[in-house]
């Protein structure tokens, strides 16, 4: 393990003082309704003993996609009515071209965030994985405006996270590495400095097993979670400086045999991590020096557990190799239980949830479409209520809510 390589405090998750805004709005769209972040930690200390699922009401944000075409990546977005139901908007070149992994069929990025929201500058950043480079749009409705395509500074960007005014991207290939850039008004600007290089061992077959899948700020932006799947079964964990620089060298999580994919962070800024190695889902406590603490695990009984959402009290599992989503209830405590499992299309992927929670959207590969399900408020099993077919979006991967 490496420690404090800078005197950077990781994450602190013993308390939950200093919740960010996302985790914030997870406990508010539920359906008690807290008047302070005092009384969303003492609700979240005592109150969370039994399941509280969302409602079906409205959800009018739009739903962006991205195709990931091999010729071409775009975005396509989407209006959702108030049944959760979508139409789509209109389609976004991002002036790049989309990528495919060696030996993947239905997931080519094989990874978790490759189109991620800011909502705090109301923009939107993809990935183009086969230019090596970063597209950022201006978000209005379901209205894209491309204002930049810059370097991801290394090979293969699949995963891309935010918080503040600070935007680092995972590149997959060559060892694996991050870039790190600052928000300026409509663009990002690189911060060289802000450059690590994972020295994972990517060149393993297939290669879509191999590559790291995804990179995502903790909850309350202290630090930087990597998820390095068979490359080396880890969880790399940086420090992060109010700069936003990173520690030099990351504290590495060793998870032997679990395949860790992707991760979220649950309504009390838990670590939740799904595990496509050992089928699983895992829930943890990140430790001040980078160090995990085990909470809780369960399988899904599926094939290919591969990316999470987080919804309120319950986490959805993607099962790419069955084809089904699992749900599970993740109480005050972290320890998990099943809320069962809903059949999708074939190619089960990235999944996003609706800003008020009330609905799941779930990217299915093998026939590039966005399968829809409202979540029970009595259980939080899910119901199917439509599809969209994506045009060109047989493969890709990335799905954000504006």
């Amino acid at each position: 393990m490496h420690g404090h390589d800078r005197g950077v405090n990781y994450v602190s998750l013993n308390g939950l003082i200093g919740i960010r805004s996302s985790i914030r709005e997870n406990i508010l769209r539920r359906p008690i309704r807290l008047a302070s972040v005092g009384a969303a930690v003492l609700v979240a200390a005592t109150l969370f003993a039994s399941p509280a699922f969302a409602s079906t009401q409205s959800s009018q944000n739009p739903v962006f996609v991205q195709t990931d075409n091999l010729s071409g990546n775009s975005i396509v977005a989407y209006d959702a009515a108030d049944n959760g139901t979508l139409t789509k908007a209109g389609t976004y070149a991002t002036g790049g071209l989309g990528g495919a992994l060696g030996g993947s069929v239905t997931d080519h990025l094989a990874s978790q965030g490759s189109l991620s929201f800011d909502s705090g500058h109301n923009l939107l950043y993809a990935v183009n994985a086969g230019s090596n480079t970063i597209s950022v749009f201006s978000v209005s409705g379901d209205k894209l405006t491309l204002n930049q395509v810059i370097s991801s500074g290394g090979d293969f960007p699949v995963s891309i996270t935010v918080f503040g005014g600070f935007v680092y991207v995972l590149n997959a290939r060559s060892g694996g590495s991050l870039q790190g850039y600052v928000v300026d008004g409509t663009k990002l600007d690189l911060v060289s400095a802000w450059h690590r290089n994972l020295g994972l061992n990517t060149g393993g077959s297939p290669e879509f097993v191999n590559t790291p899948g995804q990179v995502l700020f903790t909850f309350n932006g202290l630090g930087l979670v990597v998820t390095t799947k068979n490359a080396s079964n880890a969880l790399d964990i940086f420090g992060v400086d109010s700069s936003g620089d990173l520690t030099a060298t990351p504290a590495v999580d060793s998870l032997p045999g679990t395949i860790p994919f992707s991760a979220a962070f649950d309504f009390t800024g838990r670590l939740v991590v799904a595990e496509a190695g050992a089928n699983a889902i895992g829930t943890f406590l990140i430790n001040s020096d980078g160090t995990l603490t085990t909470i809780s695990r369960a399988t899904t009984g599926e094939s290919l557990s591969c990316w999470v959402v987080e919804d309120g009290d319950a986490d959805y599992v993607s099962n790419n190799g069955s084809g089904v989503v699992s749900g599970f209830f993740d109480n005050q405590d972290g320890a998990l239980s099943s809320l069962g499992n809903t059949g999708t299309d074939a190619g089960t992927e990235d999944p996003a949830v609706s800003a008020d929670g009330h609905f799941i959207y779930v990217q299915t590969g093998a026939t590039g479409t966005v399968d829809e399900f409202s979540v029970n408020s009595s259980n939080g099993s899910l119901t199917r209520i439509g599809s969209v077919t994506v045009p060109g979006g047989a493969g890709g991967e990335g799905i954000a809510i504006g």
